[in-house]
């Protein structure tokens, strides 16, 4: 965003007078303006109408009494670039622009026209439903929408003016500081929006709600601006694609296609990854209501057994910690519990205390000190409307936890088993007392999860800031070298590979001689990415008459696979010794986030098994030898049933020169995929190569 245009959309965030330009459409959102309790000045602009909404018109924007910090558009498609060429002329602020009929119907000269014309106006959309400023109370909405802020709250940019809409409605009592539905983000885009927000003080997180990115370089910078200015960003991502999946013959593709590309990305720059929408919310309204705890060690509390092992047994499955409450911590607790109850931790209180603040406060405020907790839950699920006898118990446990935990300065949340057993009042009243009312457990212990790991990438980052992703570049029309010479690239960049010969098929017994048996043989042809398939490999021959059975019977079986694939080329392999295990490394440059590497378990079974990890490039070994950690595979490198223990701060740096290798040649290799990769305890061997080349 230009200096120009980011000052023009603060004039669009805060305006002074909105402009109203169009019917039905500006009407209604002239209400909602009216509804939201803007103070500012609304003009309108309709040749036929005498009002919107009781807001007079004028019949043309020219006969404006004054330049609108702000519009909102909703004429004809075939009238908006005109429209708007008169409001860049005029220097009004920023646009939103409602009407449709441009890229989304494949109008694509239409938009572009649309972007000359805005000039430096902050535009929104088009195709978009608007704006919602709650700090302000500024609408440029088209729909009816509901919504709250207590003077914070979460920045919401989503690309579905739908989704958009029902957060706005939704019974979750998330705070809402800013609402943009960015519609074909012709002139702002998401990493836009991101950026603005990730500076505004009344910002405590961020909603991003993807189905695509337009510029993965700009929304880095974005996203690492927030994370180090402590705004916590939550994506859901929806949608899947073949970006840049041109070089399909290998399996890096279906390891590292959009989804583990947009996953690689949120890992590197902090942002949280959600899955569903109740979990986008509950997550922010999290984050907004008390931040992000500092570590995973969680105190629980309910005044039920069944509670108790719900909270235990889905933070052991998502890697949250319940301590053990140490023994003077147990004595202490003991003394001030009924005798029916185990001090544990999560912690049932009992009935025989319940709802007694002077009882449940020691109680809470002893077990926080005593498991040194990051955060604290408590279970609790509201009386139904009608049923309020009880209510003033629940109340006063809230109140003793909500005490306890601010004094400790923790973390404090108390959540629902079923998320209707919250109810609108309960929800404020626990936010006023500076608690997250969280609707549903696992979302809840979702949360907390989420945010202390947002709480460890952020200490990382602030401490090593990644090197920027590059722009990736469209894949040309790839040329796969041979076996042997992706092996020769290699090796004179630093990678082992096992001792080969190129050789005819005269020349194979010679060269086996010469390396030493057993020996691998390999028939080399650019026509044979998958030799396994087409029997041009051969594994573990002993000897001579071995060697010479296995030539023929290869030629036999390849003329059959493919009869134009048979050369007179052969590799002439040692054999390697078993490893500590196969992996695939393969790295790709896609057309929209650069290089990026992918780790996985390897050999025949790479694509069944799906236990693949992708890193953005550049990386560090550290960056490396954390990702394949977090591999299944990675049990086999730590001493799996006696074996050697490998050294993966080893095997990551000579990976790391894998990297910087492919790196260094720019455009000209598009694709390496190694599988396997043999590691041993200090080293790994490319044992298989297929590289892809730019064919011009």
């Amino acid at each position: 965003m230009t200096p120009d245009r980011r000052a023009n959309f603060q004039r669009l965030l805060k305006p002074r007078h909105i402009a109203f330009i169009g019917g039905r459409d500006a009407s209604i959102a002239v209400r909602e303006a009216r509804r939201r309790g803007f103070q500012g000045q609304m003009w309108a602009v309709n040749p036929t109408r005498a009002d919107l909404n009781g807001v007079s018109c004028v019949p043309a924007i020219s006969d404006l009494p004054g330049v609108p910090d702000a519009v909102y558009l909703a004429i004809p498609a075939g009238g908006v670039v005109a429209a708007l060429h008169e409001l860049a002329e005029m220097g009004v602020g920023g646009v939103v622009c409602f009407s449709a009929g441009f890229k989304e119907t494949g109008d694509a000269q239409a938009e572009r026209a649309l972007i000359e014309a805005s000039g430096d106006m902050a535009l929104i959309g088009p195709n978009c439903y608007g704006l919602i400023n709650y700090i302000d109370n500024v609408a440029l909405w088209s729909f009816e929408h509901g919504g709250w802020s207590p003077g914070y709250g979460a920045a919401i940019i989503t690309q579905s003016g739908m989704f958009s809409s029902d957060i706005t409605m939704s019974a979750r009592s998330l705070p809402l500081a800013y609402m943009v539905s960015a519609g074909n983000q012709a002139v702002l885009g998401l990493e836009d929006f991101l950026d603005a927000f990730a500076d505004d003080d009344a910002v405590r997180a961020i909603g991003l709600h993807i189905e695509g990115l337009q510029d993965i370089p700009a929304f880095e910078r974005a996203a690492l601006k927030a994370i180090e200015r402590g705004v916590a960003v939550v994506a859901l991502k929806t949608g899947s694609s073949a970006i840049g999946s041109a070089l399909t013959v290998s399996h890096t593709g279906s390891l590292s296609g959009s989804d583990a590309l947009y996953a690689a990305l949120f890992a590197r720059t902090g942002v949280i990854s959600v899955t569903s929408p109740s979990q986008f919310l509950e997550t922010l309204k999290y984050l907004c209501v008390v931040g992000a705890p500092d570590g995973p060690h969680v105190a629980g509390f309910t005044c039920s057994g069944g509670g108790a092992t719900m909270l235990a047994d889905h933070a052991e499955a998502i890697g949250l910690s319940f301590p053990e409450v140490p023994p003077d911590g147990r004595k202490a607790l003991s003394g001030l519990l009924p005798d029916i109850a185990t001090v544990s931790n999560p912690l049932d209180y009992t009935t025989p205390i319940w709802g007694q603040a002077e009882y449940t406060y020691p109680v809470f405020a002893n077990a926080l000190d005593a498991v040194a907790a990051d955060a604290t839950v408590l279970v609790q699920d509201y009386p139904a409307a009608g049923l309020d006898a009880s209510k003033i118990y629940y109340q006063n446990d809230a109140a003793a936890f909500a005490q306890a935990a601010t004094e400790k300065g923790i973390p404090a949340a108390i959540c629902a088993t079923l998320p209707e057993n919250l109810d609108t009042e309960t929800r404020r009243h626990l936010i006023s007392l500076g608690v997250a009312p969280m609707q549903g457990i696992h979302e809840a212990l979702n949360a907390i999860c989420d945010a202390a790991i947002w709480s460890a990438r952020r200490r990382r980052i602030k401490a090593a800031r990644p090197e920027p992703l590059c722009r990736g570049t469209i894949p040309d029309a790839p040329k796969m070298l041979t076996e042997d010479l992706g092996k020769s690239w290699l090796s004179a960049r630093g990678v082992a590979v096992p001792d080969g010969r190129s050789v005819t098929a005269c020349n194979v017994e010679g060269a086996a001689s010469e390396i030493g048996y057993p020996v691998a043989l390999k028939m080399m042809s650019p026509r044979l990415a998958h030799k396994t398939e087409a029997g041009a490999v051969a594994l573990g021959i002993n000897n001579a008459q071995a060697l010479d059975a296995a030539l023929g019977q290869m030629t036999t079986d390849v003329a059959e696979h493919d009869e134009a694939a048979l050369t007179d080329g052969f590799l002439v392999e040692k054999m390697s010794p078993p490893p500590l295990a196969e992996m695939i490394v393969a790295l790709r440059s896609d057309p929209q986030f650069g290089h990026a590497l992918v780790l996985g378990s390897g050999g025949i079974l790479t694509e069944l098994v799906g236990d693949a990890v992708t890193l953005l490039l550049p990386a560090t070994p550290l960056d490396i030898a954390e990702a394949l950690a977090n591999l299944r595979m990675a049990r086999l490198l730590d001493g799996f049933r006696g074996r050697q223990r490998a050294d993966v701060v080893k095997i990551a740096e000579q990976l790391h020169i894998l990297c910087v290798a492919f790196m260094s040649q720019g455009e000209a290799v598009q694709e390496i995929e190694i599988n396997p990769m043999f590691i041993y305890p200090d080293h790994i061997v490319a044992v298989d190569a297929l590289i892809h080349v730019r064919s011009s």
